[in-house]
């Protein structure tokens, strides 16, 4: 089991490398778009009308590369001041309570997306902005994503379960 938490971890750290890959690319888009609209440079677009729409597109890609990793280094959001307070037990309890509603959450968002993005493909629908593209394009990712994060909330789960009975004491406010 730890070999395969081994290789899941990489293959996540592989993914967030693409977000950072994006993150760069999408800062050569947004440059080159306010370098054309600002630079008078004859037989050259005067901007790049669809950098915008990329950009959006790319920065939702770059959060779903890099959710399951920030889950997996314990960097996601996290209220833990009361954590922190309580009794060890008490709160591993609650870390237990957390990562079940979390796994059970990323599971039916998971099959919801899956449905939506099948819905979409099977409807033809279009996303009609500067670009027409495929609604199911920009759907796709959430159901392999919210598997991704299932996948990692168990593994979370089974640390938790072999570490010391206490709260986490990854990314804490209050020590």
């Amino acid at each position: 089991m730890e070999r395969l938490s081994d290789l899941f971890g990489r293959f996540i750290a592989a993914l967030a490398g693409l977000g950072c890959a994006l993150l760069f690319g999408m800062m050569f888009v947004i440059v080159g778009d306010v370098m054309l609209r600002n630079l008078a440079i004859p037989s050259w677009p005067q901007g790049l009308s669809w950098s915008n729409e990329v950009s959006e597109l790319m920065l939702y890609m770059i959060t779903m590369c890099v959710a399951p990793w920030l889950l997996r280094q314990g960097q996601h959001i996290r209220v833990d001041i009361v954590l922190q307070a309580l009794p060890a037990k008490v709160a591993w309890l609650l870390e237990w309570l957390g990562d079940l509603v979390g796994l059970l959450c990323c599971i039916l968002i998971m099959l919801y997306a899956l449905k939506a993005s099948w819905n979409s493909y099977e409807s033809g629908a279009l996303s009609i902005k500067t670009l027409v593209t495929p609604e199911w394009w920009s759907l796709a990712p959430l159901p392999f994503v919210f598997l991704l994060l299932s996948i990692e909330m168990i593994f979370r789960m089974r640390r938790l379960h072999l570490g010391p009975r206490g709260p986490r004491h990854d990314a804490v406010s209050a020590s």
